[in-house]
């Protein structure tokens, strides 16, 4: 095995999937037991007014993207997976619970912030005619 670019890269996925494995599943703990709903459908660091109703889809996508990047790590180990299977799963696992938690993120929000703004807009306009 040659020392070179990708090697690095797929050592630094790898590598990387042990502190995202913990951070995941620790959310989905303090969802599922602690019941802290200070980090459900964040948008821009800051929880929705009604945390606790979109608890159970947060603790859902960081208890699944968890478990499955835990399988994927302990299949690497014990050479049950070649290298494009788990490289695959990682990336997909990594990249669908990014956007699954910005799209709960913006549904749980709502378009309460972008319709202040409009109307703000809109009354500036209106007062400089």
């Amino acid at each position: 095995m040659v020392f070179d670019v990708s090697v690095a890269l797929t050592w630094i996925l790898f590598l990387a999937l042990f502190p995202m494995a913990y951070f995941w599943l620790r959310r989905a703990w303090r969802i599922g037991v602690k019941r802290d709903f200070s980090e459900v459908a964040l948008k821009r660091g800051e929880p929705p007014a009604d945390a606790s109703r979109w608890a159970p889809y947060e603790l859902m996508i960081n208890l699944l993207a968890g478990v499955i990047v835990v399988y994927v790590i302990v299949s690497v180990v014990l050479g049950l997976l070649d290298f494009e299977t788990w490289n695959a799963v990682a990336g997909t696992t990594i990249w669908c619970k990014f956007f699954a938690s910005f799209a709960l993120g913006r549904q749980a929000h709502g378009l309460g912030a972008r319709q202040a703004a409009d109307k703000a807009a809109t009354t500036v306009r209106t007062q400089r005619s």
